[in-house]
């Protein structure tokens, strides 16, 4: 009898002290403290010439997986960001002025993707294997992957097309003047859009 009384004892014992941490945990904060620092390092720093004439916001979804002796880490991230396309004026650009025949020639090197800017990554899935954990070189790959996901689907959805036209308008609108015609000729083609009279 007295074993049972033991036990039954330890018992109550283990569920009040369960109940006191359990309210103990309700007091505390549910997050730890988190302290950031940093140091910025400027490892260069150069003049360019760039026009950027459009601006897209892409969402896409990379699934990142990754087989070491027979155990699988895989990942499902919904990567956001932004694809700046235009022009890179150092590649070559030139203005020339007719005045003859009253026409303002402008000269662009071929739209291209000049930036990606991830806005965010948000992870929905991650398992890692028995012998192949998650590590920050894999989370690094995720990153760069993603960033190559957004200029492959910035591809997609026409940007070079989108990136002329804005150019178009906006250089026709900046290079007008009285009784002259603005004409754009984008690099590679020597393709020339339609001229507009200003």
């Amino acid at each position: 009898m007295p074993a049972v009384v033991a036990i039954l004892a330890l018992g109550v014992v283990l569920w009040l002290g369960g109940r006191a941490t359990n309210a103990a945990r309700g007091l505390l904060p549910t997050r730890g403290t988190t302290t950031v620092d940093h140091g910025v390092v400027v490892e260069r720093t150069r003049a360019v010439a760039r026009l950027v004439t459009s601006e897209t916001v892409l969402r896409d979804v990379v699934v990142y997986q990754n087989r070491l002796l027979g155990s699988t880490k895989r990942s499902l991230v919904v990567v956001t960001g932004k694809v700046l396309a235009g022009f890179d004026l150092d590649r070559g650009s030139e203005v020339q002025v007719d005045h003859e025949a009253r026409v303002v020639r402008v000269f662009l090197p071929p739209a291209a993707v000049l930036g990606v800017e991830v806005t965010e990554l948000k992870t929905y899935d991650e398992r890692r294997g028995l012998w192949n954990p998650f590590r920050p070189a894999d989370r690094d790959t995720i990153f760069r992957l993603a960033r190559e996901q957004l200029v492959k689907s910035a591809g997609e959805v026409e940007l070079a097309r989108h990136t002329e036209e804005s150019a178009r308008r906006l250089l026709q609108a900046l290079v007008s003047a009285d009784g002259y015609t603005t004409e754009i000729v984008f690099g590679g083609s020597r393709r020339t859009t339609t001229p507009s009279p200003e």
